[in-house]
C-alpha cells in the first residue's frame, strides 16, 4: 500500500516527501520492522509513531484530522443509507469521501494548528474542549 499507492500518489501530486510528516497509530502491524523501514525511507526523520523519530503523543486522536474529524463525519453520512452488504458499505464510504467539500477538509487541517497549540498548553495531555467547527 505504501509503495504501490501512497508514495506514487504523493509524488504525482508534486509533494516533496522529505517535507511531509507521517503520523500513524501504534497498531502492531503498523510498527512492524518491515513497515517502519519503509516509512523511515519514505519520510526520513519525519515519522510520528511508536518507534518512530517522534513518539506517538498521548491521546493522539486529538491531533489527527482522521481522528477528530473524518471518521465521525463519515460515520454520520455513510450510515444514513443503511448499507446492507460489505460492498454497499465500501461504495458508500468511497462516495462520501469523494463528496466531502474542500472547505471542510481545509478547515479540519487549519484546526490542527489550534489543537497542537492547546496540546502544548496542556502539557501534552488530551484536549478537554473540542475546537472544531465545520
Amino acid at each position: 500500500m505504501l509503495r504501490n499507492f501512497c508514495e506514487p500518489e504523493l509524488r504525482r501530486r508534486g509533494i516533496d516527501l522529505s517535507s511531509v510528516w507521517l503520523q500513524q497509530d501504534g497498531a502492531t502491524a503498523h510498527t512492524a520492522r518491515a513497515s517502519m523501514s519503509v516509512l523511515r525511507e519514505m519520510f526520513p526523520q519525519h515519522v510520528i509513531s511508536r518507534g518512530g523519530n517522534v513518539p506517538w503523543p498521548a491521546r493522539s486522536p486529538d491531533l489527527s484530522a482522521s481522528g477528530y474529524f473524518l471518521w465521525g463525519y463519515l460515520k454520520s453520512r455513510v450510515f444514513t443509507c443503511k448499507p446492507r452488504t460489505t460492498a454497499e458499505l465500501k461504495q458508500s464510504i468511497k462516495e462520501e469521501i469523494a463528496a466531502i467539500p474542500e472547505h471542510m477538509t481545509r478547515r479540519a487541517m487549519e484546526n490542527l494548528g489550534v489543537r497542537l497549540e492547546q496540546c502544548l498548553r496542556n502539557g501534552g495531555r488530551q484536549l478537554s474542549d473540542v475546537l472544531f467547527k465545520i
